[in-house]
């Protein structure tokens, strides 16, 4: 495991919950992820499949794994989990912890072309290149059976890193995903800031758009929303238009999306529906 520096471990559902910290070369500053191993990845007796999840806005690498409720799924299934950080820390740029909505903890995982975010705000290129060759390097992992899912700012990267990598995700979900963030305030800022003022290069980052040009295999999708989360309400995550982008244009998606009449945009929603998130990547993902 050359430059993983190992943090913690702990015994948890048949497995351990481990976090490390190494020199991004992407981000080009230490990053952060925990991993679930179940007990046959631990000992090397079997490879097993792996799901990547991406965090929202303000997260890191532990909302997820200690509250959103996946670790028993996840061992009943012998997968393994990976829960990254969602955004380069501690970098030098000025103001980066000035905003929660930009900077740290907001990565909006695009790989940054605008100064002063450019040196270090690649997390595009971290998730999809780097931090997964890392993890097939270290752990006992089948490479070629991959799923992803996110909440929100993460609900987005999991959907543009499924789409711009077509057949290379057997799965995608999201929890309450920021669908066309060229058309929402969440989207609009960070665009700006990271990628400059070319609405070409925001189509790139864009689940909206990049559904409508989607030319590879069947790749399937779980969307869930609550109806009383505060963002759909004040439109800034926008799931009707990714739903009528993927209808209209006659690609291999196979998309299965939701109302969840009641709930918000917290991790209360999140724990509800995530057995059905496991079940669903667990059936395509061995598929």
């Amino acid at each position: 495991m050359a430059g993983l520096e190992l943090i913690s471990k702990n015994r948890c559902f048949d497995g351990e919950v481990r976090k490390y910290s190494h020199f991004s070369v992407s981000t080009k500053c230490n990053m952060t992820f925990n991993i679930y191993l179940p007990d046959v990845a631990l000992t090397n007796k079997e490879k097993v499949p792996v799901l990547f999840y991406l965090s929202g806005l303000t997260c890191n690498e532990d909302n997820m794994i200690t509250k959103g409720g996946a670790l028993p799924y996840l061992s009943r299934e012998r997968i393994a989990l990976v829960t990254p950080d969602t955004s380069p820390r501690a970098t030098g740029i000025d103001g980066e912890d000035d905003d929660w909505e930009l900077g740290t903890g907001a990565g909006f995982y695009v790989d940054a072309t605008q100064e002063p975010w450019s040196a270090h705000y690649k997390m595009y290129s971290y998730m999809q290149l780097e931090i997964q060759q890392l993890i097939f390097e270290s752990f006992s992992i089948d490479s070629s059976r991959v799923s992803i899912f996110g909440h929100s700012m993460g609900g987005h990267g999991a959907l543009v890193l499924s789409l711009r990598n077509p057949g290379y995700y057997k799965s995608v979900s999201a929890f309450a995903p920021i669908c066309h963030p060229s058309t929402s305030n969440w989207g609009q800022k960070q665009f700006t800031a990271y990628l400059g003022l070319n609405k070409d290069d925001w189509a790139e980052y864009d689940a909206s758009e990049l559904v409508k040009r989607y030319d590879g295999p069947p790749l399937p999708i779980l969307l869930d929303q609550g109806d009383c989360d505060q963002f759909y309400s004040s439109k800034q995550l926008q799931p009707s238009h990714f739903v009528i982008a993927t209808k209209s244009s006659n690609t291999a998606i196979e998309l299965e999306d939701r109302m969840q009449p009641g709930y918000d945009h917290s991790y209360w929603f999140i724990q509800t529906f995530m057995e059905e998130h496991i079940a669903f990547h667990a059936k395509h993902i061995r598929s």
